[in-house]
């Protein structure tokens, strides 16, 4: 970062990559690598399969190929999840080489989290040192909701990894203007398009801004490389989707999620356009039970990602991020062009800023795990910017950014921890007093030797002990459902339990013995039926065998269709129909209850469809 406060300071000096390695780096980077796995990878397994939807696709992709390549929610390939398989892929491949079970589901997700830290710790070192990279990995590490998406088996852990790994090409690009590394970064802003969509591409402005403005060549070649970089990513996401569209209907699954069996309608309806704006299909934190709706979001505006929905899960150093963005754009408003901090700024402001404000405004279907896509732009941020107003606190100014920096997070740290008063309440006062006099001590106007080097770890440990301890809790808990939050059991929310009534059967990846029982003993190609995935899900998942989720994830997707249904019952191919489930009262339940006869078995209502 080049700095204005007294007079014009030279541009960025030798990279912090070709610079001498400190000799306490390998230590230090050990020692956040393996704190990070065992944060992430210690009791795993206590979340058992976490979220059933997901846990069901990576289960039938270990039993078909098909299902596997598709993300079906069963083996036999009636209907898909409702988003792209590339997460899928990665969970059914350890399930596959290590069998499936609980650790084999989590464990590439904690791992993923593992590289995420270490990615991020690179990209920020390259530029601005080791203790800065350090400070980033460990923000994002012990930022809550990673911590509870690195342990659960959402799409989220994958598409994390993914952007990272983007902002990383993205840096090693604009030091060279590397057309190459450009399109290495394109290439995983496509993939994570295969993971989580249209999500996966709110980076691209402020990672193309980057290099657009601070490439060290001309502008048309700055042009050609984007150009070069976007046709890459085209073709690194457009091949399933062409895959998809090109594949005969009949012989792969219904692409869950899409009104027109499409996933490219998917992408820009249900899980694009539909999220941002709402509607049908979308009904989110404006819409859903009202904006006060914490599963969904809560209320839309500027403030929501600091709300009860989202605050708790990634606005503990996001009030230092954001004075450490304007603060460094200030200060680098005369740099030269080609800056690699104000770069820096640019890559990761306009990542946190685009994503942030999508969240933030986004009217259909959102959740507060969704928000750690922030996470690595707030880190990044965090330390950079840290990094670079302690290097010239010299000047006043720089003393007053950084001290606000630290009394920010103090203060809003205060105010997370006081939303659960009887949590270890003597946690926030510690956190506003030692933040508090951290803060003066790097004001002040004579600050030297020891002195500083207090404040500078006041201001660390006041810094982090919130996020940390409400990660550790979140660590110390099962999750499951499909809206997890993350900290204490007392900060009550959805957190340990996901969404209310997702489990269907006997609840979340659970079932009724008595009907597991009768599915187990079946020989047809589907053991049964059910309206919604949730409840087919936690059928599938008790019992190793094949259940239709009728309609899909909410039992309102056209697959099957009565007369495919209709196909499958006199071919001898479903053993049975239960009754309820999500979205139950279909025009299929209505066929079975006037054309068979309804059992008991357990709490569940049965037909027996065989012949």
């Amino acid at each position: 970062m080049t700095t204005t406060l007294t007079r014009p300071a030279p541009a960025a000096s030798t990279p912090a990559h070709a610079a001498r390695r400190p000799r306490w780096e390998p230590w230090g980077l050990g020692a956040l690598l393996l704190g990070t796995a065992l944060l992430y990878l210690w009791g795993l397994s206590a979340s058992g399969y976490a979220n059933s939807f997901y846990a069901a696709a990576v289960q039938a992709g270990t039993q078909s190929w098909k299902a596997l390549l598709f993300g079906s929610l069963d083996p036999g390939n009636v209907i898909t999840v409702d988003k792209p398989p590339a997460a899928l892929w990665v969970m059914g491949l350890s399930g596959r080489i290590f069998g499936f079970n609980s650790w084999s589901l989590l464990a590439p997700q904690a791992l993923e989290g593992v590289l995420a830290v270490w990615l991020l710790f690179a990209t920020v070192r390259r530029h601005f040192g080791a203790a800065a990279g350090l400070v980033a990995g460990a923000a994002l590490a012990l930022t809550p909701v990673a911590v509870l998406m690195f342990r659960f088996d959402n799409p989220d852990a994958l598409l994390t990894l993914l952007l990272v790994a983007g902002a990383y090409c993205t840096t090693r690009a604009v030091e060279r203007a590397g057309p190459v590394w450009l399109s290495l970064a394109a290439t995983a802003l496509g993939f994570a398009f295969l993971t989580k969509m249209l999500q996966g591409l709110l980076v691209l402005p402020g990672f193309a801004l980057a290099y657009l403005v601070a490439a060290p060549t001309g502008l048309a070649r700055r042009l050609l490389h984007l150009l070069t970089a976007g046709a890459a990513l085209v073709v690194s996401a457009g091949w399933f989707v062409a895959l998809v569209a090109l594949w005969p209907a009949g012989s792969r699954p219904y692409i869950g999620g899409s009104t027109n069996d499409s996933l490219l309608e998917l992408a820009l309806g249900y899980n694009g356009l539909g999220r941002v704006f709402g509607g049908t299909g979308n009904p989110g934190g404006g819409g859903f039970n009202g904006g006060g709706n914490t599963a969904f979001g809560g209320a839309t505006g500027v403030t929501r990602l600091f709300g009860a929905s989202m605050g708790a899960e990634i606005s503990w150093l996001l009030p230092a991020a954001l004075v450490a963005l304007v603060a460094g754009l200030w200060f680098t408003r005369r740099a030269p062009r080609t800056d690699r901090g104000r770069a820096a700024l640019i890559l990761w402001g306009g990542w946190l800023l685009v994503t942030g404000l999508t969240f933030s405004y986004m009217s259909g279907i959102t959740h507060p795990y969704y928000t750690v896509a922030l996470a690595p732009a707030v880190a990044a941020l965090v330390a950079i910017g840290g990094r670079e107003l302690w290097r010239a606190r010299a000047a006043l100014p720089a003393r007053l950014a950084l001290a606000a920096m630290i009394f920010v997070t103090a203060a809003w740290d205060f105010t997370l921890l006081a939303g659960t008063p009887d949590w270890h309440p003597w946690l926030r006062w510690t956190v506003l007093v030692v933040g508090g006099l951290a803060a003066l001590l790097v004001a002040a106007v004579e600050v030297a030797g020891r002195l500083a080097v207090v404040g500078l770890v006041a201001a660390l440990l006041s810094g982090f002990a919130g996020t940390a301890a409400w990660s550790l809790s979140t660590a110390s808990q099962p999750h499951a459902g499909s809206i997890p939050t993350s900290g204490p059991s007392s900060a009550g929310g959805f957190g340990r339990g996901g969404f209310p009534g997702g489990g269907g059967m006997g609840g979340e990846g659970s079932a009724d013995p008595d009907l597991a029982a009768l599915l187990s003993a079946t020989t047809t190609r589907w053991a049964a039926a059910v309206s919604g995935a949730t409840s087919a899900a936690s059928l599938e998942l008790a019992t190793g065998t094949s259940v239709i989720a009728i309609g899909g994830w909410d039992g309102s997707d056209p697959a099957p269709t009565l007369a495919e249904f209709q196909q499958l019952v006199a071919g001898g191919e479903i053993a049975y129909y239960i009754a309820g489930g999500r979205g139950g009262g279909n025009e299929i339940a209505s066929w079975v209850a006037a054309n068979y006869t309804a059992t008991t078995v357990g709490a569940s209502t049965v037909y027996d469809l065989r012949p």
